[in-house]
């Protein structure tokens, strides 16, 4: 099993001078120690207007400083928003394509759709839509990636004629795709589309065994790539904190952790937001009894003394817990994602509050006490996966209809400069030959002479 960790670059209110400034180079900073550890994945979300829930608006851009601050971590987009509202497909693949080669083949591609009013709303996108444009979006976008030229595409919402789309990525035929999944339907739909699954439902290893059997028996039943190579893995998220003292793990995690759900709910689910204005730090303060989850009641539970689950209870309340304890119960915990066929756990601790030493002290731990098992029975578990799913890939890969890939309409068709498209237009022969007369000028350079033709 891989590990990753994930990064909303959450900022909760009041927010000071350099707040933001600060929280994205710790984040950097911790990216570059989990990448010296042997964490496999950096995960970075994408969204937009959720004051204090995500800062991350611009993922391309925070992944390429941090593909310059480590040597062999994985650069996941967790997710791009493939919408066309969002991103033309075309800049899509140009980011990508571009953040693969400055970091040598180590990107991967996750999309999704959003449901939030604050994204949704704030780019006019119709919710009743939003599955269809992702689709379009991402499918133009793979064949951006992939085509030379991309031979164009006129759809419902994507319209683009033929080009050929540079960079192209390191990583043939692109890098690998992921999506977005909250629920066991869309894990279900990712093994259908040949993608692997990134679960952002907060879950226990037994009920993630579910989605591991119905992903797996579904890519082999049903799976039709989307893009032009699968990717069967299927991740869970969970929430992390580590300390030699279990106590002082939970009230070094909980908060944040709970936080994380709270605000998400906030944007998602219950709230009413007025940019700018709505403390949604303070509105979980005043109402974390009522809306979801009290720390202190929590860490007084023994419901969960002997066993960790990725949630607590106490009396009627209920909130996240998942990888937040001792080494011992964090390493346990992580054993049961592994038993039961997760691929790759991401863990999320940049949440609410939660201090930057803190999260450094508690990599540390995991480095020291939890993840040398683990790496030693990957090699071979990866080994024998490949080997199982080969067969499965070739028969899903076997499926891609060729249409996925259309050819150019005219194989001689190309598109002039706009002056020669106005000397075309005007069918002036006279034109023609001054632009052809630049061209040559050009080609000499002799700059005297291109100006002299131009002025």
């Amino acid at each position: 099993m891989k590990f990753g960790i994930f990064y909303e670059h959450q900022l909760p209110r009041p927010w000071e001078e350099g707040s933001e400034q600060r929280l994205f180079q710790e984040a950097l900073d911790q990216i570059e120690y989990a990448d010296s550890i042997g964490i496999d994945y950096v995960w970075e979300v994408e969204h937009h207007f959720l004051e204090e829930y995500s800062h991350s608006s611009a993922p391309e851009v925070f992944l390429a400083a941090a593909s310059q601050r480590t040597k062999r971590m994985r650069l996941g987009h967790g997710v791009i928003q493939t919408s066309p509202a969002y991103n033309h497909p075309a800049r899509i693949a140009e980011r990508l394509s571009t953040l693969d080669l400055v970091s040598n083949g180590r990107v991967d591609f996750g999309s999704g759709e959003s449901s939030s009013e604050a994204e949704l709303g704030g780019f006019g996108i119709d919710p009743e839509v939003k599955r269809a444009m992702w689709e379009e979006g991402l499918r133009v976008a793979v064949r951006c990636m992939t085509e030379a030229p991309f031979t164009g595409h006129a759809g419902e919402f994507v319209t683009m004629p033929p080009r050929n789309v540079v960079p192209k990525p390191v990583q043939k035929p692109h890098p690998p795709l992921w999506l977005a999944c909250s629920r066991k339907d869309t894990i279900h739909f990712a093994a259908q589309h040949g993608m692997g699954a990134l679960a952002f439902a907060f879950a226990d290893p037994e009920e993630a065994k579910h989605w591991v059997d119905d992903y797996y028996e579904t890519l082999a039943s049903e799976g039709v790539p989307i893009g032009d190579a699968v990717n069967p893995n299927l991740a869970c998220v969970t929430t992390f904190m580590c300390h030699e003292d279990e106590q002082v793990a939970l009230a070094r995690g909980l908060e944040g952790a709970n936080f994380f759900g709270y605000s998400l709910a906030h944007y998602y689910i219950f709230g009413r937001h007025q940019p700018g204005v709505t403390d949604v730090w303070s509105e979980y303060g005043d109402r974390r009894r009522e809306h979801g989850f009290d720390p202190d009641a929590v860490a007084m539970a023994e419901a969960n003394a002997d066993r960790l689950g990725a949630k607590v209870v106490s009396g009627d309340q209920s909130g996240l817990r998942g990888a937040i304890g001792t080494p011992d119960q964090v390493r346990e915990y992580l054993r049961r994602y592994e038993e039961c066929g997760i691929d790759q756990v991401i863990l999320c601790f940049q949440a609410g509050k939660n201090r930057h030493e803190h999260i450094m002290e508690s990599l540390e731990l995991l480095a020291r006490d939890v993840l040398p098992e683990f790496a030693e029975r990957e090699i071979e578990a990866q080994a024998k996966k490949d080997l199982r799913l080969a067969p499965v890939v070739e028969a899903v890969m076997a499926r891609k209809p060729a249409s996925d890939h259309p050819p150019l309409q005219s194989p001689d068709y190309e598109f002039p400069a706009i002056p020669r498209l106005m000397a075309d237009r005007m069918n002036s022969d006279e034109f023609h030959a001054w632009l052809d007369n630049v061209a040559e000028a050009s080609a000499s350079g002799n700059s005297d002479d291109v100006r002299g033709l131009l002025e």
